[in-house]
């Protein structure tokens, strides 16, 4: 395409979640006051909201989408942006005493700003990867360098033509060295790529800088390809001074941002299922109360975070002194279940108290399931990366849980480890809920046991 397009997608982006911001404040108003006409108080609100959400986003840059097309990211992005913005409120609210706000029409703004922005991200990553695809909304660029190099970028672009590249030309090294710094630049003027690639086993410094002060000049910007081939490693740039150093891990580490996020989300999502979901949790309890003898509660020390020991909560599905002989793992047709917890641990309705494990920060909604210290030991002599799980919060429920459930012995437990491993590989807010979703779909057709 010679017109490009994508020069306006971030302001169409902005304007499309300033729009449906609204879109979600007048509805959740709807939904609360049955009408669409706010009060003062409302429309101070809402004003108050927009005007933090201008600069807050303008400040985040959320509404860029950047190549290659990563939606997780996006989103993610998106989130850290909107908890800013809420914390913003809040400060603003509290600072000018503008305590008669709806806290229902606060939370059902945010949730439904939330889940419209994750439906128009999706649908225009979508459809940005379909035109693509299509030849459409594609970038010049120009490789310069080591052939080999270039040669697997060119083959990487080949296999994703979502990226929206297009090879307008590739200067090796050996022609370089036919033509003086000068002839080089002066050619690359000419091509007018959007991007120049440079594939380099060693950089030529003063060549380096005055291809990146062309860059700036003519609006080229300039990528640097480093020799590395990394299979599932993961790699972060840090800079000491003006030196780049590539750090390498076989999983990535989780930031600040995703721990936020993780935190933000387990806070909001426990309380509001502990707060809508109290019925649920007094007729749990009650039944539980009343259909064998002893208490309602259950609690066993798991290990957490660090290997720091806590107690795991959940309503009793066994009878008491289940395990007067030793620790013992749940298996079908388990004579220690009581009839009542048979179909609580079918629902998975025996897991909710531990919501309450979320909340005081033991656990997360979502990460490895938290074991005893006696099962650690004879995971980790016969799986030692099982060791890494130890390193994040574990999870109310989790990918292994979903995937593969509950394990009878500790070669199932073994084999549940990998699942959790290709969690941690993956950690993000999007993943959580695919795992929630997911969780719940086993809840309703009562897979568990």
């Amino acid at each position: 395409m010679t017109t490009r397009y994508s020069k306006h997608l971030p302001g169409f982006v902005f304007l499309s979640d300033l729009l449906l911001l609204n879109v979600a404040l007048y509805n959740s108003h709807f939904i609360k006051f049955n009408t669409f006409r706010p009060d003062n108080t409302s429309v101070t609100f809402i004003l108050l909201v927009n005007i933090a959400w201008v600069v807050v986003s303008a400040l985040s840059r959320s509404f860029y989408v950047f190549r290659p097309l990563l939606l997780r990211d996006n989103i993610n992005k998106f989130l850290l942006t909107l908890i800013y913005h809420l914390l913003c409120v809040f400060a603003i609210i509290y600072f000018f005493k503008i305590f008669n706000i709806s806290r229902t029409e606060v939370m059902l703004s945010y949730s439904i700003f939330f889940a419209l922005v994750v439906a128009q991200r999706s649908a225009l990553f979508f459809f940005l990867d379909y035109i693509r695809k299509k030849g459409y909304n594609h970038r010049q660029i120009v490789i310069i360098g080591d052939q080999n190099i270039a040669q697997r970028l060119v083959k990487s672009f080949s296999q994703h033509p979502e990226y929206g590249y297009d090879l307008s030309d590739f200067i090796s090294e050996e022609q370089m060295a036919d033509m003086s710094e000068d002839a080089l630049i002066q050619q690359l003027i000419e091509k007018g790529p959007n991007e120049i690639f440079i594939c380099y086993k060693q950089m030529n410094t003063g060549l380096l800088n005055r291809l990146v002060k062309m860059g700036d000049t003519y609006l080229i910007k300039i990528k640097v390809v480093s020799d590395l081939i990394l299979n599932n490693n993961y790699a972060q740039l840090v800079n000491y001074d003006n030196v780049p150093v590539l750090h390498l891990n076989v999983h990535p580490e989780i930031g600040l941002k995703i721990r936020i996020l993780k935190r933000s989300f387990d806070i909001l999502f426990s309380t509001t299922v502990m707060v809508t979901g109290a019925p649920v949790f007094f007729v749990l309890y009650t039944i539980t109360k009343l259909t064998s003898k002893g208490p309602a509660f259950f609690r066993q020390e798991r290990i957490g975070k660090n290997e720091k020991p806590f107690y795991i909560y959940k309503f009793r599905s066994m009878r008491v002194n289940a395990e007067l002989a030793g620790p013992q793992l749940s298996k079908d047709n388990d004579p220690r279940i009581t009839k009542w917890g048979m179909i609580m641990r079918k629902a998975r309705l025996d897991e909710l108290p531990q919501f309450w494990n979320v909340l005081k920060g033991d656990m997360s909604v979502v990460g490895p399931r938290p074991e005893r210290q006696y099962y650690i030991e004879q995971i980790v002599e016969k799986t030692p990366s099982y060791r890494k799980l130890l390193r994040v919060k574990p999870g109310l429920t989790s990918i292994g849980q979903v995937h593969y459930g509950y394990a009878e012995n500790v070669d199932q437990m073994c084999d549940r480890v990998r699942y959790d491993l290709l969690y941690l590989q993956n950690i993000s807010l999007n993943s959580d809920l695919n795992i929630i979703l997911k969780t719940v779909k086993v809840m309703v057709q009562g897979k568990g046991k």
